[in-house]
């Protein structure tokens, strides 16, 4: 529990800021065009590819 406490205390004054920042940066403030979006959605594809293939390595090596 002492790391758990560490970080509630770590976040508790910082938090309302945090907070103020999320909700500046809600919504974007400029328009995304087609080839971007579609750059940005690949990307997330190419990183969920590889985060799967790291899970896949992991559990192979343990099961070995």
């Amino acid at each position: 529990m002492p790391i758990a406490h560490a970080l509630r205390s770590l976040f508790a004054g910082n938090l309302e800021k945090i907070r103020d920042i999320n909700r500046k940066y809600a919504t974007p403030r400029i328009t995304m065009s087609l080839p971007v979006r579609l750059a940005l959605l690949a990307l997330r594809v190419y990183l969920l590819v590889l985060v799967g293939l790291l899970a896949y390595k992991f559990i192979v090596t343990l099961s070995r």
